[in-house]
């Protein structure tokens, strides 16, 4: 089950100070631990990890609940760190004596007790792999029941003729008989099998001794016993006589029988057959009159794979059990045939990635709007190998290659002709080859190699990653690579519409009942878009989280404790219905659902809600309330006032105008956009909108900001998606892509080294006299380089354990007790604290610590502003998540832009992770960058961000094919009047 495993929770630092019980805060009368049993809620008492204040809290089990409150006021805390936590820490008791061993130095959660917890399993909103192996296929299970599907339900179908190849069975061959007239004269042979160092003489001597006395010769029957010239007789032709017989269709059988197959006849035929199979290796004839017609040879299609042939009077069909027909022995259909990861199935040649280093031709040809005579082929372009281009200009007056029209316009005959060489023109792909021998020997041949390789789709396998034995299997006229193509909502209907007769039904029901529901599960948690092929990979963390609550669905698995983050995240508004029947559904199997979140409908849909604050950090940690959603409104929370609209954000007042420059993208057309010309004006805050798999991240991601980088730095490395042109990228300086990535993939990575707020504080505890009185300067402060570090963990803190069977554990180091330090450099302090007491203050608080140093002051408190007060100086980045890692590369930005640089700021989901509350303090940020002269560009579905940009660019009309296209494009205003708009048509209601 591809279920994201949290780490242990000892990676944070735990606070040990008991303090009084916080009483919750309600009218509900679930409130605080009366009215419910152990068996019927998860009872905890006394929760003191992170920032919680000791509080008691029961949830009642089998409910859809939600756990809300400000970014940073501790429900993660509760539910992942304390809930789920501990329910990891029992669920090792369970496992092996490896695993156990270090049972006794995990941390168990800062709780006094935990009453009526479940098995939990968190789903988590990170990308659960970087596999390149790994699919969407492969990750929900689909493809595992599609390799049993093919396997046992798939017909072989031959590349030569295009018909069935099966297995001949006895039991076919006999019904194929008796399809026969009355009275028929039949004859049953097998090829002979000869030996290398045996005559002819010697091998028909054989046959006489295991007592075969006639065989064919390809004209007509020998009999061994009389004279027979040898030389006459070719042992290639040579069939064996079995059995010779007369159908006889109206023999007596006792007891009666109802059908003249079974009767002694049909006996002596199995014998005979089954001989025939034995001796033949496999392979036996069945010969008769030509006088005499198969009634099933008259009709379009027969039955079985047998070859038919006219010889010397008689008609002989060929029948065999090795799957062989048309000069081709086939593979078994076994579900490791289909398999790309390993090696009985994967393609020999990219050994099952689906993609081999070979020369990229938007390489090659990386401006495909030029023409040849324009100097097109890059590799031409240099004056040592321009000859080439002068003889394809002359050979293209004579062979018809149009020189001067753009290089996508050529048509396959000149493409051919320019790839493959004609006349004096030796070809891009020989000139390689030419290169390729030089190569071996030379650098600069092998650095000019370089240049024009990549990785690219595998010539062999064609990307399917499976050999092409695999691909002769068809289910319903579909290869399984026809259908990991297809995208989720197309196999949905296939499947769901599909007709099997009752043999395939018998032998494929199950298995097909299988994928349906992992399929009906995928398609309504909004990912109908997505191909089963799409590498895990480069699945946002929302798509990685709503993939593990599918493949969940798909166990069945009930008794269970679900804990999600934001499962609501890269989610249209048009969708979250679809998601929180899911969730329902889940619930209503016997599961309990306990989801952090912030969006308003998940709350409104929940039956039990219970809210984190009253703010965020050292502010936070206390139960508001909890109790059903109806008495929410009677709670004095921030959320509540945002959920009764006491508090909302406010939609402007006015749209700024552009300073009339723009961006534009002209003929988009990667993955499904549809050849679109995108205007993005500059100078305001763009929204790009529109249903999950519409096209905005193949937009913004793969193709504006890959050739913004290589128009404006020269370089890009990654692949640039399809376009014709982009314009206007002069009116700006920079583009920054501000999205998601862990800010560092190492425990040391934090906050404070990232934005450099770190060197400053090692500044000042370098320069106290007592560090001067012991030689210690500011590399001594440092736990990124030896010197004062703790040398055990590495100054990270905490030591990984390898757990090989599932996640990774991080347990504190047990020599510098997860200060990072060596105790010298832990007796240097400033106001009572040392350099570890400062990496565990939180942002808050460092600012009333260190109010005497400006500089330090300045930084923190832009990570304050974009929302970040509740996070430890020192809180390792890995246990960030993808908002916070993206608010921090934002004050990043704030803090360190040059003056006068107008940069265009791209963010992708900003308010994953933020309450209401904190979005209004995103969109604050967002005006200082404009007011600063850089332009904002946003790829949102949350319409509270939504409803505050000046300009709106709205893809769609739906997904994935379906989708790709420019919708609409204005003000919100403009845009919530057009009714083939979704995002519009939600807008109207926020706008209100």
């Amino acid at each position: 089950m591809a279920v994201k495993i949290k780490k242990s929770p000892t990676i944070r630092k735990v606070s040990k100070e008991k303090k009084p019980a916080v009483k919750v805060v309600g009218n509900n009368t679930n409130n605080g631990v009366q009215g419910l049993n152990g068996h019927s809620s998860i009872i905890v008492k006394g929760a003191r990890v992170n920032n919680l204040k000791n509080i008691d809290i029961e949830i009642p089990h089998n409910k859809f609940v939600v756990v809300t409150g400000l970014s940073g006021s501790g429900k993660t805390s509760l539910v992942f760190d304390t809930i789920y936590a501990e329910g990891q820490r029992r669920y090792i008791e369970s496992m092996s004596s490896y695993a156990r061993q270090f049972l006794e130095r995990i941390n168990k959660p800062d709780v006094d007790s935990i009453t009526g917890l479940a098995p939990s399993m968190a789903i988590e909103v990170k990308t659960s792999t970087r596999n390149p192996r790994s699919t969407v296929g492969t990750s929900t299970e689909i493809y595992d029941y599609l390799r049993l599907l093919f396997a046992r339900a798939g017909k072989t179908i031959s590349p030569v003729s295009g018909k069935v190849v099966k297995r001949d069975s006895v039991e076919d061959i006999i019904k194929f008989i008796n399809e026969f007239g009355d009275k028929s004269r039949l004859f049953i042979l097998y090829p002979i099998h000869t030996h290398e160092a045996k005559t002819v003489k010697q091998e028909l001597e054989n046959l006489k001794q295991k007592g075969f006395f006639r065989i064919w010769n390809g004209k007509d029957f020998v009999d061994l016993n009389q004279p027979y010239d040898e030389k006459k007789i070719k042992l290639k032709d040579v069939k064996v006589l079995v059995d010779r017989l007369i159908l006889n269709k109206d023999l007596p059988t006792d007891p009666p029988a109802e059908r003249a197959g079974d009767s002694e006849q049909t006996q002596r035929l199995t014998d005979s057959l089954e001989l025939a199979y034995t001796e033949g290796d496999g392979y036996l004839y069945v010969m008769v009159e030509n006088n005499v017609t198969h009634p099933v040879t008259a009709k379009a299609e027969p039955p079985l794979s047998r070859g038919e042939y006219n010889t010397g009077g008689f008609t002989e069909y060929a029948f065999n059990q090795h799957l062989e027909a048309d000069g081709i022995r086939f593979e078994d259909p076994e579900p490791l045939l289909f398999s790309f990861n390993n090696p009985v199935g994967a393609c020999p040649k990219c050994q099952g990635f689906g993609e081999t280093i070979d020369l990229d031709r938007d390489l090659i040809v990386p401006d495909k709007n030029k023409s040849i005579f324009q100097n097109a082929i890059h590799p031409f372009t240099t004056p040592k190998h321009s000859k080439h281009l002068s003889d394809l200009i002359y050979e293209g007056k004579r062979n018809n290659i149009r020189i001067h029209v753009p290089f996508k316009d050529l048509n396959k005959e000149e493409l051919d002709k320019v790839f493959n060489g004609t006349g004096e023109y030796i070809g891009i792909n020989k000139f390689f080859k030419m290169v390729e021998r030089e190569a071996a020997y030379k650098i600069h041949y092998r650095v000019l190699l370089s240049r024009y390789r990549a990785y690219t789709r595998c010539s062999e396998c064609g990307g399917s990653r499976l050999r092409k034995e695999a691909l002769y299997v068809k289910f319903h006229d579909k290869t399984i690579a026809d259908i990991v193509i297809s995208n989720i909502e197309e196999l949905h209907h296939f499947f769901k519409d599909i007709e099997l007769n009752e043999i395939d039904r018998q032998i494929a029901g199950r298995i097909l009942d299988e994928i349906k529901n992992r399929l009906t599960y995928l398609y309504e948690v909004g990912l109908g878009y997505l191909t089963l092929d799409r590498l895990t990979s480069t699945l946002s963390g929302g798509e990685s989280q709503r993939i593990n609550l599918a493949t969940s669905l798909g166990s069945s698995l009930v008794g269970s404790i679900y804990v999600l983050d934001e499962p609501s995240v890269g989610l249209h508004p048009r969708d979250n219905d679809r998601l929180i029947n899911i969730l329902k559904s889940l619930r209503d199997i016997g599961n309990s659902v306990i989801v952090v979140e912030h969006d308003p409908d998940m709350i409104n849909s929940s039956d039990y809600v219970i809210d984190i604050g009253p703010k965020a950090g050292e502010f936070g940690g206390e139960v508001v309330y909890a109790g059903n959603l109806k008495d929410i409104k009677k709670a004095d929370s921030i959320t509540a006032k945002y959920l009764t609209g006491k508090m909302r954000i406010d939609t402007p007042s006015r749209r700024r105008n552009s300073n009339g420059h723009y961006i534009s993208i002209l003929g988009a057309s990667e993955n499904n956009l549809k050849d679109i010309d995108v205007n993005i004006p500059l100078g305001v805050f763009t929204c790009i909108t529109g249903v999950s798999g519409s096209g905005k991240s193949t937009l913004i991601s793969d193709i504006l900001y890959g050739a913004l980088k290589k128009k404006l730095d020269g370089i890009y490395n990654e692949k640039i998606g399809q376009h014709r042109e982009l314009r206007g990228y002069q009116h700006i300086h920079a583009v920054e892509l501000v999205d998601q990535t862990p800010i560092g993939r190492s425990p040391r990575s934090n906050p404070v080294t990232y934005m450099k707020i770190f060197d400053m504080v090692r500044d000042l505890y370098g320069s106290l006299p007592a560090s001067r009185n012991r030689g210690f300067t500011a590399g001594n402060f440092s736990f990124n380089v030896p010197g004062g570090r703790c040398e055990t963990c590495e100054g990270s803190g905490v030591i990984k354990i390898a757990m090989q069977f599932m996640a990774d554990i991080f347990l504190e180091c047990d020599v510098c007790k997860g200060k990072r330090y060596k105790n010298e450099i832990l007796e240097v302090e400033y106001k009572g604290k040392n350099i570890s007491d400062v990496l565990d203050l939180s942002i808050t608080e460092a600012l009333t610590f260190f109010k005497e140093h400006q500089k330090i002051v300045q930084k923190l408190k832009i990570l304050d502003d974009v929302g970040l007060g509740y996070l430890r100086l020192g809180q390792s980045a890995t246990t960030l998540s993808g908002g916070e890692a993206q608010r921090i590369k934002l004050a990043y930005h704030l803090s360190f832009q040059n003056p006068g640089e107008k940069t265009l700021f791209i963010f992708d989901e900003p308010t994953t992770g933020l309450h209401l509350h904190d979005i209004s303090k995103l969109l604050k940020c967002f005006n200082e960058l404009i007011t600063k002269g850089n332009s904002i560009l946003v790829v949102e579905h949350n319409l509270e961000v939504i409803k505050c940009a000046d300009y709106i660019i709205d893809l769609g009309p739906d997904s994935g094919d379906k989708g790709g296209e420019v919708i609409a494009k204005g003000t919100p205003e403009e845009i919530a009047k057009n009714k083939k708009s979704f995002t519009g048509n939600f807008l109207t209601k926020v706008l209100k």
